[in-house]
């Protein structure tokens, strides 16, 4: 049987749908490739990503900062290793380089790339510092450092602390005012970490931190040891200037927007609150200690 001739028109069309189907399945094509860029950039993301997170668990206990790894070798603790960035040899970071060597303790420098996902905090200046876990003690530790300084015990118990900031700042002021130690909770709370270290500023290589289950049951504990409590609340009766905060005393501060559990506060001896003259009815956690815990100082002294 023979074929029909097309006539040139036909021709034509079949052709133009030939190429039009050309055309359709290389946008196909495109956009298959379009995708398979965009799935092969997010598994890079997402590798990245992943790579960040496994060095935050391996690198966990680490120090940050040029001052704050100074202050670590100058204090004598264990110290893993200390990371530099490729090319970062001036001011403060020699001198870092100098006493670890001194020290015998390992130094390895890394790229920037490297370092960023190591470090912890943005502002890292150049330096970290890989310490073993962070070893916290027994009260009955705390207890020990007044014994030995002749002191009454001078202790601070955070009831709930959860920003690290906060803590940094707190075991920085409590540091300088001379507090034996501080007491925080396993959970619920911010435990010691890089940040922390940074923003106590080598405040974190002097002081003692006890850890515990219970801090009612602690505070129990010391009072049964003669020390007398005080918390600190916005509903209390008297400033924290009218009470006398001398002898073995225990400050404690509340949650940053909590305040202290309602165990904690029928436990404490007596409460004390801070005037607000403004219209905001609360001060940030590590602020409000410093003012309690510097009229405790001016009262002791």
């Amino acid at each position: 049987m023979k074929k029909e001739k097309r006539n040139p028109e036909e021709r034509r069309t079949q052709d133009r749908r030939k190429q039009s189907r050309r055309e359709n399945n290389r946008g196909i094509i495109d956009r298959r490739g379009s995708m398979d860029r965009r799935t092969q950039n997010r598994r890079i993301e997402d590798r990245e990503i992943q790579i960040k997170q496994d060095l935050e668990k391996i690198f966990e206990d680490q120090i940050e900062g040029r001052n704050a790894v100074l202050e670590l070798l100058e204090s004598n603790k264990d110290i893993n290793k200390i990371y530099i960035t490729k090319g970062e040899k001036k001011g403060s970071i020699n001198k870092i380089i100098a006493i670890a060597n001194e020290k015998k303790v390992i130094i390895v420098e890394k790229d920037k790339k490297q370092m960023d996902l190591m470090a912890q905090t943005e502002n890292y200046q150049g330096v970290i510092a890989v310490v073993p876990p962070y070893e916290y003690v027994e009260v009955e530790d705390i207890l020990e450092v007044a014994k030995e300084r002749k002191e009454e015990p001078f202790i601070l118990i955070l009831d709930g602390i959860e920003d690290t900031h906060n803590l940094g700042a707190i075991i920085r002021t409590a540091e300088t005012a001379g507090i034996h130690g501080i007491i925080i909770p396993k959970r619920r709370a911010a435990s010691v970490n890089s940040t922390v270290s940074k923003v106590a500023c080598g405040a974190l290589e002097h002081m003692k931190i006890a850890r515990v289950n219970n801090i009612s049951d602690t505070i129990s504990k010391l009072k049964d040891k003669g020390i007398w409590v005080c918390g600190t609340a916005i509903d209390a009766k008297k400033y924290y200037y009218d009470q006398d905060l001398t002898g073995p005393l225990a400050i404690v501060i509340g949650n940053e927007g909590k305040g202290m559990g309602e165990l904690v506060k029928k436990n404490c001896d007596f409460l004390v609150k801070i005037p607000m003259k403004g219209k905001v009815t609360s001060l940030n956690a590590s602020v409000s200690t410093g003012i309690i815990v510097y009229e405790a100082v001016k009262q002791r002294n």
